[in-house]
């Protein structure tokens, strides 16, 4: 799980940004001692993720509301069921309903995505990984969302791993320059990722024992060259339009890991509604 801190941080900005005063209309029209139960209904079928960060939304709001969780993160449910149910004061169930739903709906989204990709190429010996386009300030909750979806998340951020993309080569003036110059300022820990965009460039990174090689926006032929002319060296990593139609065919390559940006920007929040009974 996310450290509460980090969730904490983000769930009350969140709040803040939906109830910047009061909630002008169900303060207005409910007495502060009602109590109400609640159901949380999954409206379609997916992947559940969130749920204990939904859980939490309502915790900072109201410590005494009851949160009794159901249906747990990477669990798949179909449309009618029960996710969670939630009791206590009706204004703060209320205004805890749209950050949470906002959520839960989001990041089940991502794993329901993430785990039909996964399935697509389960038979190939390859990770289905993410990226780094996310939602601002939500990264960490939606890198978490692939690995429940199944998937494996690559680096969180520019400090955590090396990765050498055009730009960098660009300003360096060569691929050669760009690694020897890496290598002089980081530790022994560190791997190298380069980013090719043909063969020769590969042929390049080979020779510089890069460790791990993105091969960007290639062809299925120019990814099975790769791979033959790579033989188990580096990691290979696939990477720029792939999608569903595509991917069992990139899988088939022989590439090691495939990144994705579209499991976080392009997937489709799984529809969860709250229901006072």
């Amino acid at each position: 799980m996310i450290n509460n801190i980090i969730i904490d941080n983000i769930i009350k900005n969140a709040l803040m940004e939906d109830i910047n005063y009061i909630d002008i209309t169900t303060d207005n029209l409910i007495e502060d001692s009602h109590i109400s139960k609640g159901n949380f209904l999954a409206k379609e079928d997916g992947i559940i993720c969130g749920i204990e960060i939904a859980k939490r939304v309502f915790f900072i709001l109201d410590e005494k509301i009851e949160f009794h969780v159901l249906r747990k993160d990477g669990e798949f449910v179909k449309k009618g069921d029960i996710i969670a149910t939630v009791e206590g004061n009706t204004k703060n169930l209320l205004k805890g309903e749209r950050t949470s739903l906002n959520i839960i709906q989001r990041l089940s989204g991502i794993a329901t995505k993430t785990n039909k990709i996964v399935n697509l190429v389960k038979e190939y010996n390859i990770k289905i990984v993410d990226t780094r386009k996310t939602t601002p300030n939500l990264r960490v909750l939606e890198k978490y969302a692939v690995k429940i979806g199944g998937g494996y998340n690559h680096r969180y951020n520019l400090s955590e791993s090396v990765m050498i993309k055009d730009n960098h080569i660009k300003v360096l003036g060569s691929i050669k320059e760009a690694v020897n110059k890496i290598r002089e300022k980081i530790g022994h820990t560190v791997k190298v990722e380069l980013e090719v965009k043909n063969l020769d460039e590969l042929k390049e990174a080979l020779d510089l024992n890069v460790d791990i090689i993105l091969l960007d926006n290639m062809s299925i032929e120019e990814m099975k060259q790769a791979v033959k002319i790579n033989n188990g060296k580096s990691t290979l990593e696939a990477s720029g339009n792939i999608d569903e139609e595509n991917i069992v065919d990139v899988a088939k390559t022989g590439v090691n890991v495939i990144s994705m940006g579209a499991l976080t920007h392009s997937f489709r929040s799984l529809d969860i509604s709250m229901k006072i009974i």
